[in-house]
């Protein structure tokens, strides 16, 4: 059987490389290359694309035996990626482009890539489980046995076909068992830090990208409270996120945070954190894992965002891939553009955006 591997030049890709190797496979190692540094104004060093990136996935290649390549998928991930995040914001949406990622790169374009090359699988390292149901005949994508590394929040967008061509070898180990592997191979990223969350923003510094990439800035408004009054001037709504809290730009004599923005008034509003909390969401562009979609309303739990427990919720489908999500208590800053996910146990059910 023949995988490719799709190599960051992280820790993470480097060992489930070696994993897949040590299993019997036919390994290539692959490096998508999916913007040029200098079009962003990105240094070489921290991100998943540069130059000493290539160069460390192709020197765990050159360890392991096994060919690599670079596939050029930039002008797909400023498609899918970049510029839909930078609309995101003009809109008052607050996006993940991890997601994204994953969606129309990694098990699109790569699996595709893979098939071209008359390639079985596509191998990632990411800290998730696929497993065959023999029962439904159904793949299932599962969290990782480290609750600590888990990221199956951020492939709930797979389909089966995706799932049946993909393998997840850490997903059965800790980030101290990765790195002792790296360790053990003599990997020179054993301890290499894990790449920051968006990788075409250098510094996290997301204004000063879109500023630059789009050539604009975003026009000043108002601060208004829940009930319409003018509170002052904001910088631009790109600027805020639901439940932000620090850098207003305002002073207040009690503690304020961003409840709601509304681009087509160019108006952000604010409340107490009391204000963030709602019982519901309703969620677009719902994908679930099965394929088949439940036509009654059910109990699960559900998520709406990385880092949060999952929380008990009835969840409600709805007509055009909707579906809403009624939490048994009440969630804090539910973000329009940010994805809810829904669990069985240790199952992924599936997930989609938060609409409002």
């Amino acid at each position: 059987m023949k995988a490719l591997i799709a190599m960051s030049g992280g820790v993470d890709s480097s060992v489930a490389a070696f994993l897949i190797k040590e299993k019997g496979f036919d390994c290539i190692g692959a490096t998508m290359k999916l913007f040029h540094n200098e079009d962003i104004g990105l240094s070489r060093g921290h991100t998943c694309c540069s130059l000493e990136d290539v160069e460390d996935a192709r020197d765990v290649c050159y360890k392991l035996g096994i060919d690599h390549f670079v596939f050029n998928f930039s002008d797909r991930f400023r498609e899918t990626v970049v510029e839909p995040f930078i609309k995101s914001y003009e809109n008052g949406i607050t996006p993940n482009p991890c997601i994204e990622c994953n969606r129309y790169l990694k098990f699109e374009k790569l699996i595709r890539r893979a098939k071209e090359l008359g390639i079985d699988y596509v191998v990632t390292g990411h800290y998730a489980r696929i497993v065959f149901d023999e029962k439904t005949e159904k793949f299932m994508l599962k969290k990782a046995l480290d609750p600590t590394k888990d990221q199956s929040y951020v492939l709930y967008s797979m389909t089966q076909e995706q799932l049946s061509h993909t393998l997840f070898p850490l997903g059965e180990y800790s980030k101290t068992e990765t790195r002792k592997i790296a360790a053990d191979q003599g990997f020179l990223n054993a301890q290499k830090h894990d790449s920051q969350d968006i990788c075409f923003i250098p510094n996290g510094d997301r204004i000063a990208f879109m500023e630059r990439y789009t050539g604009r800035s975003c026009p000043k408004g108002s601060f208004t409270d829940l009930q319409g009054n003018i509170l002052g001037r904001h910088k631009g709504i790109i600027h805020y996120t639901v439940g932000q809290h620090k850098k207003l730009g305002i002073g207040f004599d009690k503690p304020m945070y961003v409840c709601s923005i509304f681009p087509e008034s160019n108006t952000v509003v604010l409340g107490e954190e009391k204000d963030l909390y709602s019982s519901e969401a309703v969620v677009c562009d719902f994908n679930w894992i099965s394929g088949e979609a439940p036509k009654e309303p059910f109990r699960c739990k559900a998520k709406v965002r990385y880092r949060q427990p999952e929380q008990p919720a009835t969840v409600v489908p709805l007509d055009e891939g909707k579906v809403k999500i009624i939490f048994d208590e009440p969630q804090r800053a539910i973000t329009p553009g940010q994805a809810a996910v829904l669990y069985d146990e240790e199952t992924v059910l599936g997930g989609g955006t938060v609409a409002r």
